[in-house]
């Protein structure tokens, strides 16, 4: 449903130092430098799949969303999206695809969300019959009754993220850009969001590329990952099979009231965090067994937990080597 190939987008930005004279010497002769958002970039998503797209902050995320989405033009590449080009703006890939950011927002601000409903109801030429059905069904997964008569103004931040996703889905597109989604909700507000994008995707056989900078939004959605630092492609895979990859050992977490010295912790496994009488562990998947009876009849322990590192952690070390490897000048 979506393939890019060998996909660049560069924007040429006009650099000078602050200042007056710089100012009136930049309107007789200007100094560019390439700025690389999106470079070289290649992976193909089915149908269907949920597919998290990672990276720090400038990392070509958004760029990448945008010419997917058709606001941008590659400037080398191969993209298509649902067989389509994006940049063509074909009223039948419009129609098929949506892309929602978490920081921008479509709804008219003194308008309740019905008024803008309606409008891209027109928008779209969406029959009223399948419009009704539509809102009724994203009524009841998102709870929006309450809302439609509201003006967006003075709707929370969480109500208003509700009520963008179905003005985003009312024309019940097939594939889903969400960018940040979560952005700035709280965490039932996320819960209900990821819920309701899992349910959608179940039932239309839609296919959701999601941006965010909450891993548990990424964990809980997305069973493969892409991963881009600077504008390369660094990782592209299942999520488990990376975290196995970057650090297979298991996190062990127990409380005691056993006092245990760091030296005795030292030989059941490294320790990784020590706060009061909360304790945990790495422990390798071969001495996990061994590790947890000890811990268990022996140490008297409670509230053992057993769990893969944070995804957080096996980003900050990706990212890490990538910021190690020296990066080619601008011409």
């Amino acid at each position: 449903m979506i393939i890019a190939k060998d996909l660049k987008k560069h924007f040429k930005v006009h650099k000078r130092p602050p200042g007056f004279g710089a100012a009136v010497k930049s309107l007789f002769s200007r100094t560019y430098e390439t700025v690389k958002a999106v470079d070289g970039v290649s992976f193909t998503i089915e149908r269907g799949e949920r597919v998290g797209f990672l990276g720090p902050n400038g990392a070509g995320k958004t760029t990448t969303l945008k010419v997917l989405s058709g606001l941008l033009h590659p400037t080398s590449g191969e993209v298509t999206v649902e067989g389509l080009v994006p940049f063509q703006r074909s009223a039948e890939l419009l129609t098929k695809i949506t892309l929602v950011m978490g920081q921008k927002s479509q709804l008219i601000w003194d308008l309740p969300p019905s008024e803008t409903y309606a409008m891209n109801r027109a928008v779209f030429d969406v029959p009223q019959a399948q419009f009704d059905a539509t809102l009724k069904e994203l009524d009841e997964l998102l709870d929006l009754g309450p809302l439609m008569a509201k003006p967006t103004r003075q709707l929370s931040l969480g109500e208003r993220m509700k009520c963008e996703l179905a003005a985003a889905l009312l024309h019940q597109p097939t594939t889903l850009f969400l960018d940040e989604p979560t952005i700035g909700l709280d965490v039932a507000m996320q819960v209900a969001i990821r819920d309701f994008v899992r349910s959608y995707n179940q039932k239309h056989s839609a296919t959701v590329l999601l941006t965010s900078h909450y891993m548990d939004d990424v964990v809980a959605l997305c069973p493969r990952i892409i991963v881009i630092d600077r504008g390369t492609l660094i990782h592209d895979g299942d999520l488990k099979g990376l975290i196995k990859q970057m650090d297979p050992d298991k996190r062990v977490s127990f409380t005691t009231d056993t006092v245990i010295d760091d030296e005795a912790l030292a030989k059941l496994g490294h320790v990784h965090a020590k706060e009061g009488k909360r304790v945990t562990l790495k422990v390798s998947e071969s001495e996990l067994p061994n590790t947890v009876s000890y811990i268990l009849a022996t140490l008297k322990a409670s509230d053992l937990a057993i769990e893969d590192p944070p995804l957080e952690d096996i980003l900050r070390t990706m990212f890490g080597k990538q910021a190690a490897t020296p990066v080619e000048a601008p011409p």
